[in-house]
């Protein structure tokens, strides 16, 4: 089921296949190519010319191809960088042309999935190590990705339990090169935070846009819409589809983040009903906690 073009990949040049030249995978190469990390050829697939000609001229990959199958060939890490609902079909379309020490990667923002159709769908012995970057901005595409887009954030890694030991640590220096801090966590717990921190986020974000931008004054509302709301609703700028693939592919989850929150919004709500003064009391608990935040970030 493996390709006959096969390589070790841990004493000479390496070929590095990034399928998804958007902002997550346009950064990683910009990223390893700027630190030459194993003298690694960089070869992104693309279905539009376009697109690979910008990547190109960017400095994002060493070379592009049309074809998927042909962009992982002999390639020693295949980087995954779609919607994460795609990544499936991707796994089918690649599987019979990865060699036998190929290591398999990908970034998208859940993990429980992505882990079973990679126990389902790649051949035994690939090792596949799940990833997720804590990263990214609210513009996308090629034109968006910058070489420093990692620097310091935490960089989930899940790896599969049949994934070898070198695979893992070439994928942890891999990430550590990109200048982020790998962190090993289970698909499981990974899925439960991150619904909590970026998820829920996410849709709080997309309801203010959509409850304040329907409300029949929203030009007069407008106007007077400054940074607060600005910084609120930044997430809802964000790729429609990619932020759909998150939320389909991660609903247990996000679910029970949002009855959380519509609980405390509830007793938000009641608070400010009975004009209670109560509610200083939680605004400033709140305005704590953040700063601790804060500070330990720092």
């Amino acid at each position: 089921m493996f390709s006959s073009q096969s390589r070790q990949c841990y004493n000479k040049a390496m070929r590095i296949a990034v399928i998804g030249l958007g902002l997550i995978g346009g950064s990683i190469g910009l990223a390893l190519k700027q630190a030459n990390w194993r003298e690694a050829e960089i070869v992104g697939y693309v279905r539009r010319q376009e697109a690979g000609s910008l990547a190109l001229k960017l400095g994002a990959v060493n070379k592009v191809e049309s074809d998927i199958r042909e962009t992982v060939k002999g390639a020693d890490i295949v980087i995954i960088a779609t919607p994460v609902l795609t990544i499936k079909d991707i796994f089918s379309q690649i599987a019979s042309d990865l060699s036998i020490n190929s290591i398999v990667t990908d970034t998208a923002s859940t993990k429980l999935q992505v882990m079973r159709w990679a126990k389902e769908v790649l051949p035994q012995g690939i090792s596949f190590i799940g990833g997720h970057p804590m990263a990214g901005k609210e513009t996308s595409g090629i034109r968006a990705a910058k070489a420093d887009l990692f620097h310091n954030c935490t960089y989930c890694l899940t790896p599969a339990p049949q994934a070898k030991p070198t695979a893992v640590q070439t994928v942890t220096d891999m990430v550590k090169k990109l200048g982020a801090v790998p962190l090993n966590i289970s698909a499981s717990e990974h899925d439960n935070l991150v619904a909590g921190i970026s998820h829920l986020p996410l849709l709080l974000s997309a309801a203010l846009v959509s409850v304040t931008t329907r409300n029949p004054s929203w030009q007069r509302m407008a106007r007077l819409a400054a940074s607060g709301y600005r910084d609120v609703t930044r997430l809802a700028s964000g790729n429609p589809e990619v932020n759909a693939h998150i939320c389909l592919s991660n609903p247990d989850a996000i679910i029970s983040w949002i009855d959380i929150f519509i609980e405390e919004l509830q007793r938000l709500r009641r608070l400010v009903a009975d004009e209670n003064s109560e509610i200083e009391k939680i605004l400033a608990l709140a305005c704590e906690a953040r700063q601790k935040w804060l500070e330990g970030r720092s």
